[in-house]
């Protein structure tokens, strides 16, 4: 029966791809997750700010789920804004497509509450809806929160003002929005004052927590309840494994479902090799290709990834050179003066999990202050001599975390950045849909059936499938309704990741 669970769950990435049947089974969250649900559900705008497949997803379906289940004096709508039209568009083109996309979601949720009636035939403009939604509080008798998940795609940032602007206007006494965004956002438009018009909350799950190791431990028991029983003592000791998978990924919650997948290939019992296997193999086969895989999905920004792989490798080797394997610096103060100047290098970084901030700012011993980034261990062990985890440098590594300056002289981070476009469209958008096929990129990718049935109907780009309808999927053989939201779920994953 565990068996089965485990290969249930184990290509399960996104918490917005699970089944609401099957939500609950495999999401635990720590009581520091609980206080930012709680505060999902509190009254009042909140941000919540974490790197790709950090759980921002998860918190705010949770919460949502939690409205619907406990509170009868609230009315929430989850809406994913994963639609390509509005990555696409800009000014009121965006304000008209992205209110039609709320009323739509809350018509459909007072549908399953089965609630009272109301009139949401109005027009697709901000106040008009904003108007609306307190008309509908005050019909229901219930305040409103609206949670908004994927608001800003990390290669656009034209239409966030608009997105901030609309989040602003539809905030009242009686709605509160919610929504997920990435590091390193800074066009919150004019209007948008992000210091008092909202609360910003970062999920990155700091290893320094007492709870860290019960948190991981919880979760890998949840998903693969047999791997913390197959491992060597030195592994069990103190919830060592679960602490370990944990840091080793800086916290994130997708990279920890490729690690536990790796570890869970055989029966073999999980020893430090094994784990050295698993994080080179992470280093290699997840963490470099994820920057490959992005690079199409940056629009003007796809000129930056070979500036980032430049900035990771200077990073990490900047830590490990010169050192002996037993050293124990895992994370890096850079100088703000640095960050600014890379800002958008070190937001890919940290969105892709190569490096996970800790303090924003802090005092370095070379003068002025600095952000500390921690390190992913693949990548560090990858460049760590020897490339063996050890007894000794797992101790280490476990019981210690020193930090490496890089002060604002420093040549360390010296490139040249490109000059970038104005205007792009995400490259993604004109690839074929065989890179949709099942794959490690894709798990839940396109079968070779379903590959030559679109194929054949013409929906042989990304983007045609992405602008496909429902009714148009729906008239080809051999796809309903679980196929057209696995389409959506894996287009969703080729253009936002």
């Amino acid at each position: 029966m565990a068996e089965d669970q485990t290969e249930q769950y184990r290509f399960i990435l996104a918490a917005e791809d699970c089944s609401p049947d099957h939500f609950d089974e495999i999401h635990v969250f720590s009581k520091y997750e609980e206080k930012i649900i709680r505060s999902l559900i509190a009254h009042g705008p909140v941000l919540i700010r974490g790197g790709r497949g950090s759980g921002k997803s998860a918190l705010l379906i949770k919460a949502h789920n939690q409205i619907k289940a406990s509170y009868s004096t609230i009315f929430s709508v989850y809406l994913s804004l994963r639609h390509l039209p509005l990555l696409r568009s800009q000014g009121k083109d965006y304000e008209e497509i992205f209110c039609r996309l709320l009323l739509q979601s809350i018509t459909q949720e007072i549908e399953k509450q089965r609630l009272e009636r109301f009139d949401l035939s109005v027009n697709p403009d901000v106040g008009e809806v904003q108007q609306a939604l307190v008309k509908l509080s005050s019909t229901l008798k219930k305040r409103i929160i609206l949670f908004f998940d994927d608001a800003a795609h990390i290669g656009r940032e034209t239409s966030l003002a608009e997105f901030f602007d609309i989040f602003r206007t539809l905030s009242s006494s009686t709605v509160a929005c919610k929504a997920a965004i990435y590091p390193g956002v800074t066009k919150f438009g004019t209007r948008f004052d992000v210091y008092n018009d909202a609360t910003v909350i970062d999920i990155a799950r700091d290893e320094r927590m007492p709870d860290f190791s019960i948190f991981f431990e919880d979760v890998i028991k949840a998903r693969y309840p047999q791997l913390l029983e197959n491992t060597s003592s030195i592994l069990q000791k103190d919830n060592a494994l679960a602490w370990f998978l944990g840091r080793t990924v800086a916290g994130n919650m997708r990279a920890l479902v490729f690690a536990c997948n790796k570890l869970t290939e055989d029966n073999n019992k999980i020893e430090l090799s094994q784990l050295t296997q698993c994080l080179l193999f992470l280093a290699s086969d997840y963490y470099w290709p994820l920057l490959e895989e992005l690079s199409p999905k940056l629009g003007i920004y796809e000129s930056l990834i070979e500036p980032s792989r430049e900035l990771a490798e200077k990073l990490f080797a900047y830590v490990t050179d010169n050192k002996k394997a037993t050293d124990v610096v895992t994370s890096v103060l850079i100088h703000r003066d640095l960050v600014q100047e890379y800002a958008k290098l070190f937001e890919i970084l940290e969105y892709t999990g190569f490096i996970s901030r800790r303090e924003v700012s802090r005092a370095m011993k070379s003068g002025g202050r600095g952000s500390r980034y921690i390190l992913n261990l693949c990548n560090l062990l990858e460049k760590t001599s020897g490339a063996r985890l050890s007894i000794d440098l797992f101790d280490a590594w476990k019981q210690k975390n020193e930090t490496s300056e890089i002060h604002r002289n420093s040549n360390t981070l010296k490139m040249q950045l490109p000059e970038l476009p104005k205007e792009k469209e995400p490259a993604i958008l004109n690839s074929g849909i065989e890179q949709l096929k099942k794959s490690k990129a894709y798990p839940y990718g396109l079968t070779d059936g379903k590959f030559e049935t679109l194929k054949e109907a013409n929906f042989d780009t990304i983007g045609k499938l992405a602008d496909a309808s429902d009714e148009q999927l729906k008239s080809l053989e051999g796809i309903g309704d679980k196929w057209i939201q696995r389409l959506r779920n894996v287009v969703g994953q080729a253009i936002w990741m």
